[in-house]
């Protein structure tokens, strides 16, 4: 799944299931790679990104991950932005799409309303926006859930320091409460913005 050294393009967590992320590039259109690009890592250059993967993978030149890095860096050049490399929303956005893992989430958090007992703490640790929105949304819920903070506990600067892929991670927890328990310390809080609309990129 990283792009750090080169491997395949797979990023399957579960390699027992059917496609891998070349496999999706090779059967979705340059549109509709584009629209995973966008929706699954808010990329905004996803249709320039798009083009040249699928031209890479047309002239052949798509066999490993540093390929695909490769062709990212085309498409939006190499410069990093806050310390992050150009390909990480692309990666982001494939190993989302091959491996559902949105839908994986929504499943773990109806779950856990079913599986923490009354009075049992949850726990969620995210590491992109799109799932820590689910999480925020799923813990609104106050005939289920209260919040035990209003904001997400965030990695601390020595964290942060020591382990740069805490930078991302969010943390939120609740605690179950039965149906009929009147919430008195929950704290509303503004609810997230969607997606950024769809603007026109460059061809």
């Amino acid at each position: 799944m990283s792009f750090r050294q080169a491997g395949p393009i797979d990023m399957r967590m579960d390699r027992g299931s059917d496609e891998t992320a070349l496999e999706m590039i090779e059967r979705l259109d340059q549109d509709e790679l584009a629209n995973v690009i966008y929706e699954y890592g808010e990329e905004r250059a996803s249709r320039r990104i798009a083009r040249c993967i699928k031209q890479a993978l047309e002239r052949g030149e798509l066999q490993t991950t540093l390929d695909v890095r490769r062709a990212v860096v085309r498409a939006v050049g190499p410069r990093r932005i806050g310390g992050v490399d150009p390909a990480t929303r692309t990666f982001q956005a494939l190993r989302i799409a091959v491996n559902n893992e949105l839908q994986q989430l929504d499943n773990l958090l109806l779950a856990a309303a079913a599986h923490v007992r009354i009075g049992g703490i949850l726990a969620v640790i995210s590491f992109h926006s799109l799932e820590d929105r689910k999480v925020k949304r799923a813990l609104l819920n106050r005939s289920v859930w209260q919040r035990l903070s209003s904001k997400p506990m965030l990695a601390s600067e020595e964290e942060r320091a020591e382990n740069p892929r805490s930078r991302s991670a969010k943390l939120r927890i609740a605690r179950r409460v039965a149906d009929s328990e009147v919430d008195e310390y929950d704290i509303d809080e503004a609810s997230d913005s969607d997606l950024p609309p769809t603007v026109e990129c460059e061809r």
